[in-house]
């Protein structure tokens, strides 16, 4: 917006003094610059002339709120006429002439290595595939036995674990001195791997002509997977062409950069045509990259005068980015089975300046004398571990604001109120105050029925945003309706903004109330819907969002900053309706008895 602001002011500047039209007399509509008899020029006009090749100037000044005409504005989605009536829309529907399907062969466990591989498969290392003209004699080839020696094992206990593997300590964040304390409670939160588990599975394509390698892939990061593909395939960077095409579901890092190296390879073994592969359901659930287990425990307490005496926070957890292109060792997954592969090293957390990892969200945003937030990044990593929508903050804030609602009734006071006697944010304390009133907070309920408020600032330097969840427990818990409110600062565009809040949210309930990747010691064994339940659309809640909008402030992103507050109101709501807190996502029966 500076830069461009920036630009307008030179073109315009320019346009005045050819013209002689006073800067002040100029206006600018559809690109053209009009003076009072007319068109003086235009951005088309100018673009030949250089005038951009200046340092951008500070002075520049982008249009108060009141002129802008476009942002503010609810703009039609013109993708979605192609996807609702199913027309060919993503890399899933991309076809060339003699493209080929090709399958991969995976080790049964993480570790394992090829004994023994069927006849008339392609191999590389121990990388396995087969091509065929169709998908249907791929997935027949693919079917074919292949001998494998045992992996690593994978515990089954992952609380066990995360709570005695070995890990890198570091201090977050230390300040205050704690002030006497008369009532003190410590708390631990558990949360599994979790799957991104997207309706529709990675996909690529890839071509290789002897020198130039193709990728069609639905990467976030086309220079980040070329620079991995690189160093896994040991071709230069500049051979290596990576072309974007949209995925029926690509968030986080899921496996879309893995399935473009399976391509590649393919590709590289059958040179020529261009092959495609499509990962199985139980390869999308079982083989991408997982949002780690995550153990928190928070120790807080109370004074005298029921104020928030100290707060000290530990968590347990592998890191959350494992991304490709930011290292010397190719992080995709069959680049340790193909010849000279080597293990791929365990995920880091970016810095807290960067948004965090294990740590994003771990401080709270209450007044508190005295803190101290440690963390444990694990350095054993049994699963392959990235990014998924949120990172740490899932649990953070529901670990944060469940301490608060316990902190709350040991002082006798309504849960909303004492969170805003220790919120210095007005902008925190004004969504809180929002989504209270628009849930009626306070009102009476069935006795099997739950109504739980959490706040959250998103990465504590991003939007705030505050859910309150209305529950029901039935055989499960059920999720009945989310009220959301949101301070985004300027909102570009309300109606894509309020969809992100609402689809971030419902992401959230899925997470709260079904997910867990789960193993049997050898392998994963949460590779269908079936064995990794997420919220069917028949159970989607009811969902409200109402946007605090300020057109002079700087905007924020919304994706992200629902999800966390979502699953803490529903802990909240779950302990009014049953009496129980919940400590162990996901909050199925099992876990809220045990």
């Amino acid at each position: 917006r500076h830069a461009c602001a920036d630009a307008r002011a030179l073109c315009l500047s320019v346009a005045s003094q050819a013209s002689g039209v006073a800067l002040a007399d100029l206006r600018v509509e559809n690109g053209i610059f009009l003076g009072p008899d007319g068109a003086v020029g235009s951005y088309a006009a100018f673009a030949e002339r250089d005038l951009l090749e200046v340092e951008a100037s500070p002075d520049a000044r982008p249009k108060p709120a009141g002129q802008r005409r476009v942002t503010g504005i609810s703009a039609p989605r013109l993708d979605l006429p192609a996807k609702v009536f199913g027309e060919a829309r993503f890399i899933h529907d991309l076809r060339f002439a003699g493209m080929r399907h090709a399958r991969m062969i995976r080790p049964p466990s993480p570790g394992g290595r090829l004994i023994q591989a069927p006849p008339g498969m392609l191999r590389d290392g121990d990388v396995l595939a087969v091509i065929a003209d169709t998908e249907a004699e791929a997935e027949r080839l693919a079917a074919q036995a292949a001998v494998w020696s045992e992996g690593t094992p994978l515990p089954r206990d992952w609380a066990t674990w995360l709570a005695a593997a070995p890990g890198e300590v570091s201090v977050v964040a230390e300040t205050g001195a704690a002030t006497p304390a008369t009532q003190t409670i410590t708390r631990p939160f558990f949360r599994p791997f979790i799957a991104h588990a997207s309706v529709g599975t990675c996909c690529a394509i890839a071509a290789f002509d002897g020198t130039t390698m193709r990728i069609w892939s639905h990467t976030q990061g086309p220079y980040n997977l070329r620079a991995d593909l690189s160093l896994a395939l040991k071709l230069p960077p500049e051979s290596i062409i990576v072309e974007h095409v949209e995925g029926a579901g690509c968030y986080g890092h899921n496996g879309a950069d893995d399935v473009a190296l399976d391509a590649a390879i393919c590709a590289r073994l059958s040179p020529g045509a261009p092959i495609r592969v499509l990962w199985s359901r139980a390869e999308e659930l079982a083989q991408a990259p997982h949002s780690p287990a995550m153990l928190v425990e928070i120790e807080a307490g109370l004074d005298a005068a029921n104020t928030l005496a100290g707060w000290r926070v530990d968590v347990r957890s592998n890191g959350h980015s494992g991304r490709p292109g930011r290292g010397t060792v190719p992080v995709l997954l069959a680049a340790p089975l193909m010849a000279g592969g080597v293990p791929i090293p365990a995920s880091i957390n970016p810095p807290l300046a960067g948004g965090g990892g294990a740590q994003r969200n771990m401080v709270p945003m209450y007044r508190v004398p005295a803190l101290r937030a440690t963390m444990t990044r694990l350095t054993e990593m049994p699963i392959r571990t990235s990014a998924l929508r949120g990172l740490g903050a899932l649990i953070h804030v529901w670990a944060i604001e469940s301490v608060m609602e316990e902190l709350s009734a040991l002082a006798g006071e309504d849960a909303v109120a004492f969170r805003l006697r220790h919120c210095d944010d007005d902008r925190a304390a004004q969504v809180l105050r929002e989504a209270a009133r628009m849930a009626g907070w306070g009102r009476a309920l069935p006795d099997n029925e739950g109504l739980g408020i959490a706040v959250a600032r998103y990465k504590n330097s991003g939007a705030w945003c505050a859910v309150a969840a209305h529950i029901r427990a039935e055989e499960r818990v059920r999720c009945l309706s989310l009220h959301i409110a949101a301070d985004i600062g300027e909102v570009i565009n309300p109606d894509g903004a309020m969809h992100q809040l609402e689809g971030a949210a419902i992401h959230g309930v899925s997470v709260a109330l079904h997910e867990q990747a789960t193993t049997d010691g050898t392998r994963i064994t949460s590779d269908s819907w079936a064995a990794y339940p997420v919220l069917r659309f028949r159970d989607v809640p009811r969902v409200e969002v109402n946007l605090i909008v300020r057109p002079e402030a700087p905007p924020l992103g919304a994706g992200e900053a629902s999800m966390a507050p979502s699953i803490a109101a529903i802990a909240g709501a779950i302990h009014q309706a049953l009496g129980v807190r919940p400590s162990r996502l996901p909050f199925t029966p099992e876990n809220l008895l045990g």
